[in-house]
């Protein structure tokens, strides 16, 4: 486990959370990127069919998305749960998403509020 997610308050006492709140994050971090992908996907797409497939498979991943996020929830309290996965969306849509799967140009300025985005959650996820 990271080392600044030991140090997040809990609500909680479940003897999951040291193995269940990692894999929701990533979870919730792959799964958003899969959604605004197939959003992009459909956007791209040529016909209806293909509009319509990406959406649904874009809302089915969102949907875990919201899943992952509540199970977090019961792990952590709101203000450090929502700024954490909100951040880790945004580094994942841009890295994961534009810049691995759509080859989207993604310059210095953006490169450098990326870095600021995972500084931020770096001290979100700090001690108080």
């Amino acid at each position: 486990m990271l080392k600044w997610m030991r140090n997040l308050p809990m609500v909680t006492g479940d003897p999951l959370q040291g193995a269940a709140v990692p894999v929701l994050l990533v979870l919730n971090l792959a799964f958003n990127a899969i959604a605004n992908a197939s959003f992009k996907l459909s956007a791209l797409g040529g016909s209806w069919q293909s509009f319509l497939g990406w959406q649904v498979a874009g809302n089915l991943a969102g949907f875990i998305t919201v899943i992952s996020l509540t199970w977090l929830l019961r792990y952590h309290p709101l203000h450090i749960v929502f700024p954490v996965t909100t951040g880790l969306a945004v580094v994942g849509v841009q890295v994961l998403a534009a810049a691995r799967l759509f080859h989207e140009p993604i310059g210095p300025r953006q490169w450098l509020g990326t870095l600021l985005i995972v500084l931020g959650i770096l001290f979100i996820g700090g001690r108080g």
